[in-house]
């Protein structure tokens, strides 16, 4: 599997923003992380690119020598918003800029937080929504910042990263509901790695500690496990008819991902999951494949919303209505995802009922060959690629989107795969 998007954007801030030198191995190649390298290079941080996403990374030790910058960050929110907080902090001149939908894509809960905090940011645009712009304010060291956590885990983990700037105790507290908790727990355990330890009072406080990032020197990215979400639903859907198994490298029990917890979901549905410290194997269980049908879903993965659209395909090789819950995040990701998984799965035959946080899907009879459109998204392109092992004809419209986190994803489908019989 290719690095981990989620970690690799993640250390790469934390190590540019460090005391000392951190070497990085298997560093994701992707637009994200592109961005990601582009905008610390614009920020003064060294960055040095060695070969198999191996990185050399100078930190700046809290202080980028470049005070002010003008930002473009594609559709990456695990850039954007971790930028933000963090420039917010610094006390310079920064405009952050996107693609239309990170303009799209709702910031307002996040900029709230810092505001309060002292920070100055306008909109320069919709209010709410990227463009900002940064401009140099009174940061107040300490105390508690407020934050929703309903809308986007990635507004917490850019405060938790951010909030070590200040060199000073600060709590933050989680107004309604965490969603994606995985995310932050990465967040945390990179942060811990950084030697920040934040001590966790269930899901609602944070107190980030007044001691700053000091680099640990090494660090290597584990495997992408929502990558790895696809190759396992093949190999359990491959196995309904004889096919697979899959083995994924790379990502394993040791996994710090949350979106490891697919494959409880893949076993829910009926696959056999063989794991190691550091793979995981897939293919269909004994009754699965004595019915041809894996059993339905029905299950609330909040959790795992990136690795619950795999889910969503999966449910086609159903013998019944599966039901995916608690996903409202869908609507702001990089395209509305609820809307835009109904409209494709109804091209292939489904009945789909769509509702404010869910999504149901009925399978049909029998899979319709189409022509699928992946509005810009890059899981859109991998998760539906999988409807071609219902022995139908698919094409997948503008594939070279998967370059966002994957872009090798589908010469690695086509090395496991065989057409199938006229």
């Amino acid at each position: 599997m290719p690095g981990s998007k989620s970690i690799s954007n993640r250390v790469l801030l934390l190590a540019a923003l460090a005391e000392g030198e951190t070497r990085i191995e298997e560093l994701l190649e992707s637009d994200d992380t592109q961005v990601m390298l582009e905008a610390l290079a614009s920020l003064g941080a060294k960055v040095d690119r060695g070969p198999g996403g191996a990185a050399r990374v100078r930190g700046v030790n809290g202080i980028f020598p470049s005070k002010s910058a003008e930002l473009f960050l594609g559709n990456a929110g695990t850039a954007f918003r971790p930028l933000t907080a963090v420039l917010a902090l610094c006390g310079g001149d920064y405009r952050l800029s996107g693609s239309p939908r990170m303009h799209e894509r709702p910031i307002g809960d996040l900029v709230d937080a810092l505001r309060d905090l002292g920070a100055r940011i306008e909109y320069c645009g919709k209010e709410g929504f990227p463009p900002l712009a940064l401009r140099p304010g009174r940061i107040t060291p300490g105390g508690t910042v407020r934050v929703r956590g309903d809308v986007s885990s990635q507004y917490l983990s850019a405060l938790l990263m951010a909030l070590p700037l200040l060199r000073a105790e600060t709590r933050v507290e989680v107004e309604g509901e965490l969603i994606s908790r995985p995310y932050v727990e990465i967040t945390l355990n990179l942060m811990r790695r950084f030697g920040v330890e934040v001590r966790r009072e269930a899901w609602k406080s944070f107190a980030v500690p007044a001691g700053f990032y000091c680099s640990p020197r090494e660090i290597r990215v584990e495997g992408d496990a929502s990558s790895a979400s696809y190759f396992l639903a093949a190999g359990a859907i491959s196995g309904l008819a004889g096919g697979g198994p899959v083995r994924v490298e790379g990502v394993g029990r040791s996994s710090i991902q949350g979106d490891l917890r697919f494959t409880e979901v893949l076993e829910s549905m009926g696959a056999a999951i063989s794991m190691g410290v550091n793979w995981i194997e897939a293919t269909a269980g004994p009754e699965a494949r004595a019915r041809g049908k894996f059993t339905p879903l029905d299950a609330d993965l909040n959790h795992i919303p990136d690795a619950a659209m795999t889910a969503a395909v999966a449910a086609l090789f159903a013998d019944g209505p599966s039901t995916i819950r608690n996903i409202a995040s869908w609507r702001v990701k990089e395209t509305d995802r609820i809307a835009a998984v109904a409209t494709e799965l109804r091209k292939l035959g489904a009945a789909v009922e769509e509702g404010a946080d869910s999504i149901r899907v009925t399978p049909p009879a029998a899979l319709r060959p189409a022509t699928l459109d992946t509005y810009d998204d890059h899981r859109m392109a991998m998760s539906f690629s999988l409807a071609a092992l219902g022995g139908i004809r698919v094409r997948i419209n503008d594939p070279d989107c998967v370059g966002k986190t994957f872009p090798q994803y589908f010469d690695a489908l086509a090395s496991i795969s065989r057409p199938a019989a006229a």
